[in-house]
């Protein structure tokens, strides 16, 4: 694998301001890794995702998601007429801070709550099964503390960073939180709250607070859902009561878009030297799960490992702009939006990728073999011919949540790790599972993973031949 350093052309104002190690020149010094990235094999299921992301910050609450008729409501254009059946999930993640932040005294500081409503349009009851389910704040539940980037977790030892991080790992591990109840009954014509949380604000030294949250469901008959908000203050007894599903429902019906909007995302297909705004979700994408075996090609079922000291890789929520190469592009495609948000779900947050690895020695020699997961530079072409690193770690976050990793270790013993990583942008990154395969031997490495909110797309899984023995 051939390895030798390069530099990024930017200016050394940008560079200062980033932070990122520099050499002699003022420029920062990146290592660039001379191997393929592969189009991730199979695609997206067709489960539809409830994708509520936009606004992120809200200030002006009221409908952040509608896919109810429009029919008698006050802003029709505010409810994208779109009903599910059967499987789906719901995604919403939204920030909250107080007005005049940056006053030393701020001017609101009631809590802005979040309400998921269903509603059965049906003459039939309508069941709703919670599979899974977690939602948790930045505050308390799940600051954004620093972490090294490499640590194994449990059950009895979470490990997390950021809500959207918890959140992920909940799922990962097939948890339902007790806020979320077992199966959700409808009555014909009637709503329930899936449901019914706050942000608060008060009682916190920054008066700025978040809330992701991820549920997989199943329904019986059709259902609409939206996902609505308001402010709640405290009443003459000091304290802060949940909103009636009554007041839920007067907001569906009288309420319009929540604001302020976010910035209006570039129309795809991309035009050459055209900014690149991708914008913020909110609609019906579909696609839960990317589940898929890697091998050579579609006549195969082993993937063979690549020579001593060389490795490929295959992108993970590749986008426009950002295909590494590849073409490749994964976001899940929207069913319906609104008009001045993203085109595509870019990011994939809450997607599952479920990918299974049948690594395969065919040399005479063992072989000892790892995978990572990477946060390689963003690119749409490769321009260096192969994958591009900081040789010094920058200062941006690009990815932040957990990894599951099941394989059988060069003991014969079955092992399954859950990996908290934390990546910047530009990092390389400690192995998922190293094995030691034998000569013609076949080993499966499986990688789990919930795309996380709150982290940058791309990455890339790597498969590299270290050394043989």
């Amino acid at each position: 694998m051939l390895v030798w350093l390069t530099t990024l052309l930017m200016t050394p104002q940008v560079l200062a301001s980033q932070g990122v190690a520099q050499a002699p020149d003022g420029t920062p010094t990146e290592i660039v890794i001379e191997q393929p990235v592969r189009p991730l094999p199979g695609e997206l299921d067709n489960v539809p995702v409830f994708n509520s992301n936009s606004p992120e910050l809200v200030a002006e609450p009221g409908i952040l998601l509608s896919t109810f008729p429009p029919a008698g409501m006050s802003a029709p254009e505010a409810h994208l007429n779109f009903p599910f059946n059967g499987r789906f999930d719901v995604f919403a993640h939204h920030v909250y801070k107080a007005l005049d932040y940056d006053a030393e005294v701020p001017e609101l500081l009631d809590s802005l709550y979040i309400g998921v409503l269903m509603h059965n349009p049906s003459a039939e009851p309508v069941t709703v099964r919670v599979l899974t389910g977690a939602s948790y704040l930045s505050q308390p539940d799940a600051p954004f503390v620093p972490l090294p980037s490499f640590v194994p977790f449990s059950v009895l030892r979470p490990v997390f960073a950021g809500p959207g991080s918890r959140a992920m790992g909940d799922i990962l591990q097939g948890r339902r939180q007790n806020i979320f109840p077992a199966v959700i009954t409808i009555a014909p014509g009637e709503s329930e709250l899936l449901m019914n949380q706050p942000i608060p604000i008060r009682a916190l030294a920054q008066p700025i607070n978040g809330r992701s949250t991820l549920v997989k469901l199943e329904s019986s008959g059709p259902v609409y859902v939206a996902s609505l908000s308001q402010f709640v203050g405290l009443d003459e007894n000091g304290e802060e009561s949940p909103p009636s599903l009554a007041s839920w429902e007067q907001i569906l019906r009288e309420g319009s878009l929540a604001g302020p909007r976010d910035r209006i995302p570039t129309p795809l297909p991309i035009k050459a030297n055209e900014p690149l705004i991708y914008g913020r979700v909110a609609g019906v994408s579909r696609g839960s799960q990317w589940q898929t075996t890697l091998t050579d090609n579609n006549a195969s079922d082993l993937l063979t490992i690549p020579a001593v000291g060389e490795a490929f890789s295959y992108g993970i929520s590749l986008l426009v702009g950002g295909k590494m190469g590849t073409g490749q592009i994964q976001s899940a495609p929207m069913i319906v939006r609104y008009p001045d948000t993203a085109y595509q779900a870019h990011g994939n947050y809450g997607v599952r990728y479920s990918l299974t690895l049948p690594l395969h020695n065919s040399t005479e020699e063992p072989q000892r073999v790892s995978v990572a997961l990477q946060t390689a530079i963003k690119e749409d072409e490769l321009s260096a011919g192969g994958l591009r690193f900081f040789a010094e770690e920058a200062p941006q976050t690009f990815f932040r949540g957990p990894v599951q990793v099941r394989y059988r270790s060069d003991e014969g013993f079955p092992q399954i790790r859950n990996i908290h990583l934390v990546q910047k942008r530009g990092q390389q990154s400690d192995a998922l599972a190293t094995v030691m395969l034998a000569p013609q031997e076949t080993r499966t490495v499986q990688v789990d993973l919930l795309y996380p909110a709150d982290s940058t797309p791309p990455q890339v899984l790597t498969v590299q031949t270290l050394t043989s023995l």
